[in-house]
């Protein structure tokens, strides 16, 4: 079984959970709380066939915080089962949400990772093909985005495996100057675009003056 395989049944084994909680809750197994544990779980599951699939789902500013607060809620169920007394159904319910979210909250964490791929647009991923061309044959490369007292200018190299994005605005003289590092020309191209305003576009035509 390769590596691919095994993560595809583990989805479908993730999926089977809320099912069956489903079921246990219509067959009277549930518990004030098995709502929530389903939502959470629902949403889990999403995210677990986003990262399996390499495929963005909703937005990746929330899959970090949802992990965090997955850990969060384990931790604290735990101490509830360790410190309360707690009925045979609430205690199942518990230990079975606690125990299945800690793979959960790892690969859910990393899947929110917005240096990936898999976040990026159809036309982001062009332009992160086209810059890579780019810097291929010439780096760094500059850039400079006026829109009225304001100017973004923009240097971006590769650095290694690494791709690097040193971004100065100026704005009725005063200068904010920032750099980042990127795994992926893909997250390069959002960043640029959001922050500086600076497409691949402006790359080419610095290139060619």
């Amino acid at each position: 079984m390769n590596l691919t395989r095994a993560y595809y049944l583990l989805a479908v084994f993730y999926t089977l959970i809320p099912v069956m909680g489903v079921v246990a809750l219509f067959s009277g197994g549930g518990t004030p709380l098995a709502i929530v544990h389903l939502s959470v779980g629902a949403l889990g599951v999403l995210g677990l066939w986003g990262y399996i699939l390499k495929r963005g789902f909703m937005n990746p500013r929330i899959w970090r915080p949802f992990a965090i607060l997955l850990a969060i809620g384990a931790v604290l169920q735990l101490l509830v089962i360790f410190t309360m007394p707690v009925a045979n159904v609430e205690l199942t319910w518990m230990l079975t949400s606690t125990v299945f979210s800690v793979l959960l909250v790892i690969l859910l964490y990393h899947y929110g990772n917005r240096d990936q791929p898999l976040w990026a647009t159809s036309e982001e991923q062009a332009a992160a093909r086209q810059l890579a061309a780019l810097l291929e044959t010439s780096t760094p490369l500059t850039a400079v985005h006026r829109e009225g007292e304001r100017e973004n200018s923009v240097n971006v190299s590769k650095v290694g495996d690494e791709y690097k994005a040193r971004v100065t605005r100026r704005t009725h003289g005063q200068d904010e100057a920032f750099e980042r590092r990127f795994k992926h020309p893909e997250t390069v191209v959002f960043f640029l675009e959001k922050f500086a305003s600076v497409t691949v576009q402006d790359f080419k035509q610095q290139s060619a003056t």
